[in-house]
């Protein structure tokens, strides 16, 4: 066989023997590629790093084999001719990835661009919070000029606000799979944007309740897809600090919403609570305009299909390009994500904690304006001034973030992961379930009598801020470390149903306060926080033991082991043709390229494939 008879035979080969097939009577069902694309090129550990785990929770969704069975045949149905997303075309030389140095890899990109996108995401994401207790500095106003004689009523606003954010997290967000982040976020703010002006000119309180919440659903894209973006632009070394940076804005959002609100109600009005998020929001608009593209599966599926037509050669592919329908991913974000929660006995426990201390939280928006307001006779802007402790507290325990690894990596490390176990994130848990109800029951029994300086309710603020922070992120890195793959189910699940608690509490909110007064109201939400405490600490000592009773982790760490020899197997592949294509380099210097069919079997070259290649590199060589 000549030379370009080789060239003809193994680009047939390759075609044909690249990746399995199994055929089911007239379907194919492809054997798709499990493994992500490496996104740095940075190399050190992320031993130290304990915010590491949130990578798989914020990312592409990785979807282990298990996860793909409810989808694959109905896929597999559709395809019904092959293409460039179909097993037949995909020849491993030209499967398009991310190379060293790589300037389409946002983590290559200049420093100074990624800490402006990290700027962007994080402003943007602040303003979608802050407008959703803005709203209870204004609602006095709204009181007044809709003559509601129920004032719990206009609570309604809050509430419809965070369901809708609920309701986005998994109806929107993961549309960003699909379309990737950018176009995601400048549609989703743009609407957001646009739904502001309906309810700075209602002339109802229904069109406020009604038109907030579709609003918060496409703002939710911010709040539920930004951290990726984050983990899109940072190295492993640097995700913590990343992270850490990011979430000052939106986990202040909150408690700036009431600060900022209640100013402008004093002396604009009520309906300048909605124009000057209007205005921050197309501010935050105009800066989404300014940033490119980060999620690495839409960059990779536009590089492949560039290549393709440049070159004219439609065997150019990467492994995104089996593209998931609209229909299927809303099936499983729809699904998955409330069937761990019936189903996981972690989920129960994490999902009933996390989401009464947020409902606690969102309480906080009544009682403050009930006691400052009410009782001390403060004016709703220098209300919103008493919310500065919960403010201060959450910026502590992000501060603080150097002690709080310390703690995690004074544990003993996952021999599979080679990083700290999810349990050691339990300890820091405990230590913010200990301070939220400290700070709760401190507010309650300081905020009155009037007698009491009020220095000292602000200032309990202060451990409820840190416990509400540690509690939310470090209870989120232990669902992400715990559920690996399928964590964005759990977060999913943990999202909307922590939600619903912020929505429905606040309802309740001012008639308990009147019936019970502030302080023996605190005192009992402050008790109920008392009573979750075993939770993580449950978890810190058991919890190894409980994630081995899990279907679900049982069934991932099946599948890690399947996967392990799968990468095996690949890398004794590719360390086996790179030995003989230096081999055959040397041949070809010395005795000429008829050599190297017999010196590429010494050293390795195991099929007639293998060493028809190393020809045509050697080829390619001697044409330079």
């Amino acid at each position: 066989m000549t030379l370009a008879e080789s060239e003809k035979d193994v680009e047939a080969r390759l075609s044909s023997s690249s990746l399995s097939t199994s055929r089911q009577g007239s379907g194919v069902v492809t054997e798709e590629r499990e493994t992500t694309p490496s996104l740095t090129s940075d190399t050190c550990s992320d031993d130290s790093d304990p915010l590491a785990p949130l990578q798989h929770a914020l990312t592409a969704r990785i979807r282990t084999e298990a996860e793909q069975d409810a989808v694959r045949t109905e896929l597999a149905l559709k395809q019904t001719r092959t293409s460039v997303g179909s097993s037949a075309s995909r020849p491993p030389d030209y499967e398009v990835v991310f190379e060293p140095d790589d300037p389409e890899n946002p983590r290559n990109w200049p420093l100074l661009y990624r800490s402006w996108i990290l700027f962007c995401v994080s402003f943007a994401t602040w303003v979608v919070v802050l407008y959703s207790t803005a709203f209870t500095a204004a609602t006095p106003g709204m009181v007044a000029e809709f003559n509601v004689s129920d004032s719990s009523v206009v609570t309604l606003g809050l509430t419809t606000y965070l369901l809708g954010l609920a309701a986005g997290s998994v109806i929107v967000a993961p549309l960003g799979e699909l379309y990737g982040r950018r176009p995601v976020y400048l549609a989703c703010v743009f609407i957001f944007v646009l739904l502001i002006i309906p309810c700075g000119l209602a002339t109802s309180l229904a069109e406020i309740v009604i038109v907030r919440f579709f609003g918060s659903l496409f703002g939710s894209a911010m709040v539920s897809n930004s951290p990726g973006t984050v983990v899109d632009v940072s190295s492993q070394k640097y995700l913590a600090l990343a992270m850490s940076l990011w979430s000052i804005a939106p986990l202040n959002g909150p408690v700036t919403g009431p600060l900022i609100g209640g100013f402008v109600y004093q002396y604009l009005g009520w309906r300048w609570d909605n124009w000057i998020p209007l205005i921050l929001g197309g501010v935050a608009f105009i800066m989404l305009l300014t940033i490119k593209e980060t999620y690495a599966p839409t960059i990779l599926k536009r590089k492949a299909a560039r290549k393709r037509k440049e070159l004219d050669d439609e065997q150019w592919w990467c492994r995104y390009d089996n593209k998931t329908s609209t229909i299927d991913l809303l099936k499983l974000n729809l699904s998955r994500p409330f069937v761990l929660a019936a189903t996981e006995p972690i989920l129960w426990f994490f999902n009933i904690w996390i989401s009464i201390i947020y409902g606690i939280l969102y309480l906080c928006f009544i009682a403050y304006p009930v006691v400052f307001v009410q009782y001390r006779g403060w004016s709703a802007g220098f209300s919103g001034l008493a919310f500065l402790g919960i403010g201060v507290g959450t910026l502590f325990s992000i501060f603080l973030e150097p002690l709080w690894r310390r703690i995690i990596n004074s544990h003993p490390t996952d021999p599979s992961t080679g990083t700290a176990i999810p349990e050691a994130t339990a300890a820091v848990m405990s230590i913010g379930a200990i301070l939220t109800p400290l700070g709760q029951l401190g507010f309650s029994w300081t905020c009155l009598p009037v007698s009491i300086h009020w220095v000292a309710p602000i200032s309990f603020g202060i451990p409820f801020g840190m416990g509400n922070t540690l509690c939310f992120i470090y209870g989120t890195n232990y669902l992400a470390a715990a559920y690996g793959n399928h964590a964005a189910s759990a977060l999913s699940g943990n999202t909307v149903m922590r939600s619903i608690f912020g929505a429905a509490l606040p309802l309740a909110g001012p008639a308990m306060y009147a019936t019970l007064t502030p302080r023996w109201a605190g005192t009992l939400l402050g008790l109920l926080e008392v009573i979750l405490i075993p939770i993580p600490i449950m978890f810190y000592y058991h919890g190894d033991k409980i994630r081995a009773k899990s279907r679900v982790i049982k069934q991932m760490r099946e599948d890690a082991a399947r996967n392990e020899g799968k990468a095996a197997k690949q890398a004794a592949r590719l360390a086996r043709r790179a030995q003989a294509a230096a081999v055959a380099r040397e041949v070809v210097v010395d005795k000429g390229s008829e050599d190297i069919e017999a010196q590429a079997g010494s050293t390795g070259a195991t099929n007639r494939e293998e060493t028809t290649v190393l020809k045509l590199e050697v080829r390619a060589e001697e044409k330079k």
